[in-house]
């Protein structure tokens, strides 16, 4: 058991650091930007889109904020104005998809999958499904009623106030991190040597079988699902090195958690915004099954058309 925990932590200890180099100077940047002219001028530039969307121009402050740090920015923005109920929904479908876009994304990129490859799809989700919702919702033009949520800011003087501000938050994202992360890699450590990493594989095994993955790719759904990308990521390298998760699985997998991560946690936090968090959780997970089973299908019959390809020789016929 000593032997388990020291291991565990020792692998645990490997993995904080190596996102930890990734989430302290994302979340220093960013945090910093916040207090800058530069996310204000961001968000004048997309507000012109926000009709296409069917939002107002003050929907582009909660994406904005929502995308660069998280959903809880997103959601402390959204209760500062006045939404109709229809535009809150679109607001959290759309952040529900792409939300804390830097440093999940880049987190995730860790195990091999391209940065650009896992933001464009989770911008395009949110888009489409913004334009879709807008397009065949008609109701939902009552004012949006916030509950008990209320807007706090942080008001800080001065370049010196701020820096200190960004790293106290970067401190604590990497703090947070590491009590996440090291209990779940002595857990998941004593999971695999009492083998029981194998039989809950064999559980979700006809699940990650439909989704075009093999069944080694199912605790890394599990990780994904339930404490997201950027904590769920250190499982997921793990996986890599000693699970034998192929290139190809990672990448559905990856395909399908940006469409549908951390879905309990993800879904609740939107509950005090008065909006239907059902439908909220059904359009995400349909969304992740479809898109990744159409992937998985496209390509399988890459693939197989490849095998089938005869060698190009060159043929010399003489009369």
């Amino acid at each position: 058991m000593t032997g388990i925990l020291q291991r565990g932590l020792q692998q645990g200890l490997q993995v904080a650091w190596s996102l930890g180099k990734i989430i302290f100077p994302i979340t220093l940047i960013v945090t910093i930007l916040q207090y800058t002219p530069v996310l204000p001028w961001i968000i004048d530039q997309i507000r012109p889109l926000m009709g296409l969307l069917g939002l107002s121009g003050e929907a582009a402050v909660p994406l904005v904020l929502g995308n660069a740090l998280n959903l809880y920015a997103g959601i402390a923005a959204i209760v500062s104005f006045e939404f109709t109920v229809k535009e809150v929904f679109i607001l959290a479908v759309m952040l529900s998809f792409s939300h804390n876009l830097f440093i999940e994304s880049a987190v995730a990129s860790k195990v091999g999958v391209s940065w650009w490859l896992i933001s464009g799809i989770r911008i395009s989700l949110a888009l489409l499904s913004a334009i879709v919702i807008n397009l065949m919702w008609n109701g939902g033009g009552e004012a949006a009623q916030y509950g008990f949520i209320s807007s706090s800011d942080v008001v800080l003087n001065g370049w010196e106030e701020i820096f200190l501000h960004g790293l106290q938050t970067a401190f604590a994202a990497i703090i947070q991190l590491a009590l996440i992360v090291i209990p779940l890699m002595i857990a998941m450590q004593f999971f695999r040597e009492k083998g029981w990493l194998t039989r809950i594989s064999d559980k979700l095994g006809p699940f990650t079988r439909m989704l075009g993955m093999e069944k080694n790719t199912s605790m890394t759904l599990v990780a994904g699902l339930t404490i997201g990308l950027a904590y769920g990521a250190g499982l997921m390298i793990q996986a890599v090195k000693e699970d034998g998760v192929s290139r190809r699985d990672m990448y559905l997998a990856l395909i399908f958690l940006v469409s549908c991560h951390a879905v309990v946690e993800d879904t609740l936090i939107f509950i005090p915004l008065g909006i239907p968090v059902w439908p909220l959780l059904v359009i995400r997970l349909v969304t992740a099954i479809l898109l990744t089973m159409t992937v998985a299908f496209v390509w399988k019959r890459v693939e197989n058309r490849k095998r089938k390809e005869p060698a190009h020789e060159h043929s010399y016929h003489t009369l």
